[in-house]
């Protein structure tokens, strides 16, 4: 899987050349962009009414200003398409539109020559060969397509932005979207449609960014986009949508809308779906198959669970497809936890248990070096007697020395003679008569 980042209305730039009006100039032109308008462009500012409708029926697009983007509707949370006409034509209402009532037609004054830079490989064409740009910066004969995470309430209910991501697409060529910023940025890829696994853009919330998209082949192309986020409520929300896009103007829009995204895809989300509600992960998927009633029959839905961060959800850079509960999370911070404790309270209590054996093998070790006659007795004179044997730590002996001064068994240095019979011992097994006679 792979990930990228989009912070809030990054600078612009057109694919391939700069997009401006004439074509000779942009086939002449050296360098594969133009001049970005940067992060000032007027055409990236706007603000969505809360208030703005949710329009039925089916519609081609094939100019002007729309956007791809998360909205409430009901209360569920659905992956739309906004027609901002209004900023066309101020007698006109913007709405948010349902993708499989929705045609982007990419007319042929979209087409543009790749340039001989091997920078631009990854379109899937040669140098020279004639490609469909929906660019980043606006062309006004070409249907303009970006995405925003500007919806009132889903700027209210979101944590800290969402993840985007292509998860399939089917056509008869290679299509790419990717940003550049200024005339000698590198192309920053963010899709590729022959990756086989699903690639995400991590958007942050009240974002408004447009990027090149880019067709090699006219024809019916179906994109299969998801749009996931963690709720600021701790929930998750995700939902899947198939966007349709007829590229050449001979192709028509009519095919497009009667394209049918495939049965094993359709029933493989199915299974997903039902699996991420039986374990409580992220809302319904909706499949996107043609036909004007299907986003009411299968709406994206909000889950009550709580749900992780992701990633990023993490970083997001990090890869956020994946929503699982906040509560899952938790518990398995908790166990890990736990098991550390319980280790580290093991370890101590081990430890107290080892120094308690050592010091209850020195204090025997002590005692057997002593002997079982080692004992200590107080004189009755200014010297003491010694019993043979006697150690450091020593209990009161039962002789007793009638000389001054500590000798030798039972002798004093001084005149007196020390006798280690005489006295009364403290130890019974030890125990002699009081006063017993000298030793001669």
């Amino acid at each position: 899987m792979t990930s990228a980042r989009i912070r809030q209305r990054p600078g612009a730039a057109a694919v391939v050349g700069a997009l401006v009006a004439v074509g000779a100039a942009l086939a002449a032109s050296a360098g594969p962009a133009a001049a970005a308008p940067g992060d000032d462009d007027p055409n990236l500012e706007q603000a969505i009414d809360a208030a703005e409708p949710v329009a039925t029926g089916t519609r081609v697009l094939s100019a002007g200003h729309v956007d791809l983007g998360p909205k409430f509707v009901d209360g569920q949370w659905r992956f739309m398409i906004h027609d901002d006409a209004a900023k066309a034509d101020a007698s006109q209402a913007s709405v948010w539109r349902h993708p499989d009532q929705t045609v982007l037609h990419v007319l042929d004054q979209a087409k543009l020559p790749v340039p001989d830079d091997p920078a631009y490989q990854f379109v899937g064409a040669e140098p020279g060969q004639e490609v469909w740009v929906v660019p980043q910066t606006q062309n006004p004969a070409v249907v303009w397509l970006g995405w925003n995470t500007q919806d009132p309430e889903v700027m209210e209910s979101i944590d800290r932005g969402v993840t985007l991501s292509l998860t399939g697409s089917q056509g008869p060529g290679t299509v790419t979207a990717f940003l550049q910023s200024g005339s000698f940025g590198e192309p920053q890829v963010l899709f590729d449609s022959r990756a086989a696994e699903p690639q995400d853009v991590w958007v942050d919330v009240n974002t408004h960014t447009h990027a090149n998209w880019v067709f090699t082949e006219p024809g019916v192309y179906l994109l299969r986009l998801q749009v996931a986020a963690v709720l600021v409520d701790g929930s998750s929300a995700r939902d899947s949508q198939v966007f349709r896009f007829a590229v050449g103007t001979a192709t028509r829009p009519e095919e497009a809308l009667a394209a049918v995204w495939p049965e094993s895809d359709a029933a493989g989300d199915a299974e997903a779906s039902a699996a991420a509600g039986a374990d409580g992960s992220a809302g319904a998927d909706a499949d996107g198959s043609a036909g004007a009633g299907a986003d009411a029959a299968a709406p994206g839905a909000v889950d009550g669970d709580p749900a992780t961060g992701g990633g990023e959800a993490g970083d997001p850079a990090g890869g956020a497809s994946e929503h699982d509960s906040a509560g899952g999370g938790v518990n398995r911070a908790l166990l890990l936890g736990g098991i550390g404790l319980a280790a580290a309270l093991a370890i101590t209590a081990a430890a107290i248990l080892v120094r308690a054996r050592r010091a209850k093998n020195r204090v025997f070790a002590a005692r057997q070096d002593r002997g079982p006659g080692s004992v200590s007795g107080a004189g009755a004179g200014p010297g003491s007697g010694c019993v043979p044997g006697s150690g450091l730590d020593s209990v009161p002996g039962p002789g007793s020395g009638s000389g001054p001064g500590r000798g030798e068994p039972g002798y004093g240095p001084g005149p007196g003679r020390g006798d280690p019979g005489d006295g009364l011992a403290s130890d019974p097994a030890t125990q002699a008569a009081a006063g017993g006679g000298d030793e001669k």
